[in-house]
């Protein structure tokens, strides 16, 4: 596999300590994209691309398919990393910090920014074990410390009432919507800052997709959530910000209100009116 990952501005940045990285960011702007563009070989996926995501607000990325919104949220936690002929021009800050630089912990600042998939993926293992799994591979083997972090997790995502007599059974027999939120609670577990969810509620039927709705705003007192949704009636419902993207570019970000009362742009009026999409 021939990976290629080259930034602009490759200084040398140390993630050892992102607490003090937090501290020194002195606006609300948890995530920032400067320039940045991507290429799948000679594909330009995303094409200078600046953006700055708000702490503790729900962000939603709207636009057709194929327009760089899976791309825009897969940077933010660099899983564009793993694909091959990637090539990747600018910045992402993450508190003000360049996630690309030369000397970055990856695995701390993953840590920092879970994701949730498009279809829920949990572990082929009991419900507990899957909660579990991101605190044991951080080096949490304290029974009761574990018991502790699988509830708290559990009861964030609203889910600790439909399997505490169920921890022990396997993860494969829960309910699409079910396994869904516990992916979500996966994700909680190793108390991430920013929850990036990519089409979340897509295969699931409206009343689950109704309990994620409710769950992300509920999140947002504590987490940065980031969704990518083709569903104009959720990101209105759900979202403070919306960023509208059309063959790889930003055309428009702002408040939700604003983008889809008053936009300013004619191409983001004629999506959210249904004229192309």
């Amino acid at each position: 596999m021939n990976i290629k990952v080259s930034i602009r501005n490759n200084k040398k940045e140390n993630y050892s300590d992102l607490d003090s990285a937090r501290n020194l960011n002195e606006n609300n702007n948890i995530i920032e994209c400067k320039d940045l563009n991507l290429w799948y070989d000679d594909n330009h996926a995303l094409k200078n691309i600046n953006l700055k995501i708000k702490k503790n607000k729900v962000t939603a990325i709207i636009g057709p398919s194929g327009c760089g919104k899976s791309t825009l949220i897969r940077s933010f936690n660099r899983m564009n990393d793993v694909i091959e002929n990637c090539k990747i021009n600018g910045e992402i800050r993450f508190h003000g910090k360049n996630i690309y630089a030369s000397n970055n912990n990856v695995m701390q600042y993953r840590k920092r920014i879970g994701m949730i998939f498009q279809k829920p993926n949990p572990f082929p293992m009991s419900v507990f074990d899957n909660v579990a799994y991101g605190p044991r591979i951080h080096k949490v083997n304290d029974t009761n410390k574990l018991e502790e972090i699988v509830e708290t997790s559990l009861k964030r995502a609203v889910l600790w009432d439909e399997v505490c007599n169920r921890l022990k059974d396997s993860a494969m027999g829960l309910s699409g919507g079910q396994q869904q939120r516990l992916c979500i609670a996966r994700a909680l577990a190793v108390e991430p800052e920013v929850i990036l969810m990519d089409e979340p509620t897509s295969s699931l039927d409206p009343i689950s997709s109704g309990k994620i709705e409710d769950l992300i705003n509920q999140l947002k007192k504590k987490y940065t959530v980031i969704i990518v949704t083709h569903n104009m009636q959720q990101a209105a419902r759900i979202s403070d910000y919306t960023c509208f993207m059309y063959i790889g570019e930003l055309i428009e970000f702002g408040e939700t209100k604003q983008i889809f009362e008053r936009p300013k742009k004619r191409l983001t009026e004629n999506y959210i009116t249904g004229r192309f999409g």
